[in-house]
């Protein structure tokens, strides 16, 4: 009499591992395209291999390193079953990081937690991530997706990601180059981007708004709307930085905490800048968000970035450079402010945050009057 097989008590437990073989299967052709020669050993092993000797052509190179993940937007994402855009937005969070000092991206891994491996999910989330590495030219070369049962639901996952890239010692940019008189830049943004989703969520449900519900206001669902991709600006920036040689002095990305404070934490001690909002309409999400919430868009500025994903400080004769640098990579970017030094105006300032002891930056004016048209910000 033959034997009764034996049970797989992993199974049993929840944990489905030939669900996760089958979404590596999937997800290898999307990573492979990121690859360049520098990367050994293809895809599934323990670690992923880079070939350090590109850093030899560096006098000194600097690494740099970053880690993030996408936040509460992944919720949306799992309402409405469509995960084919969130891997984007971990890239800009991750990837958009290191060329703040300037540094050009190398390579990325990505973690997956989920409650179930449901394998074209994963492939979907993954192939946005490797679309979002070629798109910044960082190399996707490793990633783990991990099955929780029991600590997360059978559709709850959620997506995390490190990568680390390179920059000549000499040519880091920060707080030490920015001078009194540099010029301020706005970089738009394609909308929320990836943060403030839990204050969007709480609006959205004391709205009693469903995410699969059409929004007028955007001609989609509100579940499309919200998942707008972030915009990546890490290959514009790079080649606005080689193009201006120099006089790009310090970057800022505008995620968590808002455009004042992001850009207090790499200004100098002493410097401050006010940044003008009659140069930009914020754009329609924005409006549409705020007048659900019954919020005025000034309060929700620690929160959402408004229009503004990244800002730039340069050199002030350089402003008519960089801008038609970044339109000619489909950026809109506009003059926002000026940075001051000495003694600055009085009234409430943003300094200190994330605990840099940097520069002190507030927002003043009115934000300019536009249309549903308005979708750049830029004047």
């Amino acid at each position: 009499m033959a034997a009764a097989p034996h049970a797989n008590p992993y199974a049993e437990a929840g944990v489905d591992t030939a669900a996760g073989d089958r979404a590596v299967e999937l997800m290898k052709a999307a990573v492979r395209r990121t690859h360049g020669p520098e990367v050994l050993g293809g895809v599934g092993g323990f670690a992923g291999l880079f070939d350090a000797q590109a850093l030899t052509a560096y006098r000194r190179p600097l690494l740099a390193t970053s880690t993030d993940g996408v936040g509460t937007k992944v919720a949306i994402a799992q309402a409405i079953d469509k995960h084919d855009t969130i891997g984007r937005d971990l890239v800009g969070m991750v990837v958009d990081d290191i060329v703040v000092v300037g540094a050009r991206p190398l390579f990325m891994t990505d973690y997956i937690a989920c409650g179930k491996v449901v394998p074209e999910r994963i492939a979907d989330i993954v192939a946005g991530i490797a679309a979002g590495c070629a798109d910044t030219g960082t190399a996707l070369v490793g990633g783990e997706t991990a099955e929780h049962p029991g600590l997360l639901g059978l559709n709850d996952y959620d997506v995390a990601g490190a990568a680390t890239g390179v920059v000549e010692a000499d040519r880091v940019l920060g707080a030490e180059r920015v001078r009194t008189g540099d010029a301020v830049l706005a970089l738009a943004s394609s909308g929320l981007h990836s943060n403030g989703y839990s204050l969007v969520r709480h609006i959205v449900a004391g709205a009693a708004v469903s995410y699969g519900q059409h929004a007028g206001d955007f001609g989609t669902t509100w579940g499309e709307a919200l998942l707008e991709p972030t915009r990546l600006y890490t290959t514009p920036l790079l080649r606005l930085i080689d193009g201006l040689g120099g006089d790009v002095h310090a970057l800022s990305h505008v995620t968590g905490g808002g455009i004042a404070a992001n850009l207090a934490r790499v200004l100098p001690v002493g410097a401050w800048v006010e940044l003008d909002r009659s140069t930009w309409t914020p754009p329609p999400v924005f409006h549409v968000l705020a007048d659900l919430g019954g919020l005025d868009l000034v309060d929700t500025e620690g929160t959402w970035n408004l229009g503004i994903g990244f800002l730039a400080v340069i050199a002030a004769d350089r402003v008519g450079a960089a801008t038609a640098a970044l339109a000619a990579d489909g950026i809109a970017a506009w003059q926002v402010g000026v940075v001051g030094g000495g003694a600055r105006p009085d009234g409430d300032f943003e300094q200190g945050a994330k605990g840099v002891d940097g520069g002190a930056v507030r927002l003043v004016g009115t934000y300019r009057a536009g249309t549903a048209n308005d979708t750049d910000g830029a004047k």
